[in-house]
């Protein structure tokens, strides 16, 4: 596994979508179904561009014009039950609801769409949910982030992302790990996902 720091400047991190785009470039030989990446923004700046942190299967492409790799490391994660862990995880917690409207979709189903969790108490179950049996949490913040909002064509969208930090305990360390490696809820395309551990 890889970690880098990279760098999208402004025309390609201005719409979270085509931010997404920018960090494709960095696999050239990848196939556009197959995304073994995960991205954290860490700081953006409105006509400047995006600091990204960035976890990767492979070693990202050095070589693009559009998209600037400042830094990479390889990274291997070795835990071990009952290891004590601060964790960072931007994420996008949601419930799954019927649609209000009754609109069907091509099977003739209710709709399902997905609402943000606003109060923190639900917030903090749903990770609670997902790290259930692999980890305890001993501490947790919750903090709010600010709205992802993204273009894909004529479709618009908003994400309602959270960082949740704290500490955690590892009781089974291949699933932790099998999580870091695949990320935590949805909206990994926007930045949402990715459990960092130190």
């Amino acid at each position: 596994m890889y970690l880098s720091r990279v760098y999208v400047p402004w025309p390609k991190s201005k719409n979270a979508y085509t931010l997404h785009q920018a960090l494709w470039e960095l696999f050239p030989d990848r196939p556009d179904d197959v995304r073994d990446f995960l991205f954290r923004v860490e700081q953006e700046r409105t006509g400047v561009g995006a600091s990204i942190l960035m976890q990767s299967q492979y070693a990202p492409e050095s070589n693009i014009e559009t998209v600037e790799v400042r830094a990479k490391r390889d990274y291997s994660l070795n835990l071990v039950q009952g290891q004590r862990l601060r964790f960072l995880l931007k994420a996008n917690p949601v419930k799954t609801i019927k649609d209000e409207k009754g609109r069907k979709n091509t099977r003739g189903e209710i709709k399902k769409c997905r609402v943000p969790l606003i109060k923190e108490a639900e917030q903090q179950q749903w990770l609670l949910k997902r790290l259930n049996n692999i980890a305890v949490l001993e501490e947790m913040q919750v903090s709010p982030c600010v709205p992802l909002y993204f273009r894909k064509g004529q479709q618009a969208g908003k994400v309602v992302p959270v960082c949740f930090e704290g500490i955690l305990r590892v009781i089974e360390p291949l699933e932790v790990k099998n999580l870091v490696t695949r990320g935590i809820g949805p909206a990994k395309a926007l930045g949402c996902g990715m459990l960092s551990l130190a």
